[in-house]
């Protein structure tokens, strides 16, 4: 929860005249605002390699359902992905892993690609119960996504104790879970586990970046505090490769 709609913007053509100046083709960039800077943001990257997504999206298309949006009107306001069960949705709005699961096909109805978040509380990790929450977690899809929806589904796991904590996972061991969300994901739609992208997230800046991106199992990073700054965003990008 960043950024007025022109300080949004401001960041957007920042970041398109940084890109343009480096010349090289950047990693793939998905820019998330908040819902007011999401409109003028989407305007902003149009014709541009940067995504556009949305933080969250609520369950309906329209009706009586005063507050909420969703992905039918965050579609036609320019997203093209939704981060759905981010650890902050799951523990301070006490969404569901059954909601969370009906949400992913809300935002594959509404031509939305979904980036699906998953990790253990502090709690849960001290036990050992890193997996089995994980697993839980995407488990909570199958009543309602079909294994062609699978195949493009984007995956993030978040250790929500690595959350703006400054801790981090070890490389190895964020990609032992990365491993294990794959063959979850192969279980439930064969081939999914191969052709799903697999973000890290947590903590991650310009400076740990890169041995995260050496693993063999970890295709990207959902970035949080690290994203507000263009030449941050920018470095993690180029430290990625």
């Amino acid at each position: 929860m960043h950024k007025t709609v022109e300080e949004g913007r401001a960041f957007g053509r920042h970041l398109i005249r940084r890109l343009s100046e480096a010349g090289d083709q950047p990693p793939t960039l998905v820019v998330c605002p908040t819902l007011p800077g999401l409109w003028p943001l989407a305007r902003e990257f149009a014709g541009t390699p940067v995504g556009v997504g949305a933080q969250n999206l609520d369950l309906g298309r329209e009706g009586a359902l005063t507050g909420a949006v969703s992905g039918y009107l965050l579609r036609e306001a320019g997203a093209q992905f939704v981060i759905i069960g981010h650890s902050e949705r799951r523990q301070v709005f006490h969404e569901t892993d059954d909601v969370i699961g009906q949400k992913v096909a809300q935002a594959y109805q509404s031509r939305l690609r979904p980036i699906l978040c998953v990790g253990e509380s502090a709690q849960e990790y001290r036990q050992g119960s890193t997996l089995s929450v994980v697993e839980r977690q995407l488990q909570a899809l199958a009543p309602y996504v079909d294994d062609k929806m699978m195949q493009t589904l984007i995956v993030a796991y978040e250790p929500v104790w690595a959350i703006g904590t400054g801790e981090v996972p070890e490389p190895g061991q964020a990609n032992h879970v990365a491993a294990a969300i794959r063959e979850v994901l192969d279980r439930m739609a064969p081939g999914s586990g191969e052709n799903v992208p697999i973000l890290y997230g947590g903590s991650v800046n310009a400076k740990n970046i890169r041995p995260f991106m050496g693993e063999k199992d970890i295709d990207g990073a959902l970035v949080g505090g690290a994203s507000l700054q263009v030449e941050e965003f920018l470095a993690m990008a180029r430290n990625s490769c």
